[in-house]
């Protein structure tokens, strides 16, 4: 399996060592970090996460934090997919996630395809240099370049879920693996911020288009034992963006911080 023309919809078909080229002659270069750029209208200004926010979450998930995490995600997809079948991680960050699912897979079955992409280039650039054998590109969840019914498994890691191109995208009876923020993710690290913190809302499990197969819930207590800890993990949220000059540095300046982390892990069928 691969891409598909962003611009027609059309097949790719890779010409000489770096190219990839539709049958009206829509050609894409492949990056040196190994990823091609199919994001219509990306030539100008930083789309998706920017290059700080990548190397914090780097840099945070490099600690182990959220290996639990991964190992559920990594164990739910190979239950729920069959060998040399195809899975896609749709908005694939810096492939942290990505490169675990990838590196069980070829332990299990040795022939699965495992492709991924994120709007963010720096994000994708992150990914390439993590594992080679993940097939990648810059582009949107909401304009995603794959064939109808074309993938196995789709996984959807705390990225924006635009479920009819997820819907598009599977084939009938394919499976859905969605991992998002639970009431209590960073609490602690919210209560570190603000005055008065919120617990984050609920989700209904409940899809349009999709059958519940099953759901995890991971929650745990974290210790960040360092300032530099700490500052990487607030740096890779959205509250760095969303906080005030002082709450700021008033999470700066902690040299340790506790939180609480949970998530959900749902995996849903294609009805």
């Amino acid at each position: 399996m691969d891409f598909i023309c962003p611009k027609c919809g059309g097949p790719l078909e890779t010409v000489g060592e770096n190219t990839k080229k539709c049958s009206l002659g829509h050609s894409f270069d492949r990056a040196k970090e190994g990823y091609y750029n199919l994001l219509l209208g990306s030539s100008g200004g930083t789309h998706g996460d920017n290059a700080e926010m990548v190397n914090a979450r780097r840099e945070f998930l490099s600690y182990g934090y959220y290996t639990p995490l991964c190992e559920v995600l990594s164990s739910m997809v190979i239950e729920n997919t069959s060998p040399f079948e195809c899975v896609l991680d749709a908005g694939l960050g810096e492939g942290y996630y990505t490169d675990a699912v990838e590196r069980a897979l070829r332990e299990y079955d040795g022939g699965s395809c495992v492709m991924g992409f994120d709007i963010s280039k720096d994000a994708v650039k992150r990914a390439a240099k993590r594992n080679p054998n993940i097939s990648l590109a810059v582009a949107s969840s909401y304009s995603m370049p794959i064939a109808d019914g074309s993938v196995d498994t789709v996984m959807n890691v705390f990225a924006p879920l635009a479920k009819s191109e997820v819907l598009r995208v599977l084939r009938k009876g394919g499976r859905f693996i969605m991992a998002y923020a639970g009431e209590e993710h960073l609490f602690g690290l919210k209560s570190a911020i603000y005055d008065e913190p919120y617990k984050n809302e609920t989700h209904d499990k409940e899809i349009d288009g999709f059958r519940l197969i099953s759901s995890s819930r991971i929650r745990y207590t974290i210790e960040l034992e360092s300032a530099e800890r700490v500052r990487s993990l607030f740096k890779m949220t959205p509250y760095a963006y969303r906080t005030g000059k002082e709450e700021m540095e008033r999470l700066l300046s902690l040299d340790r911080l506790s939180t609480e982390v949970d998530f959900y892990v749902n995996c849903y069928e294609k009805i």
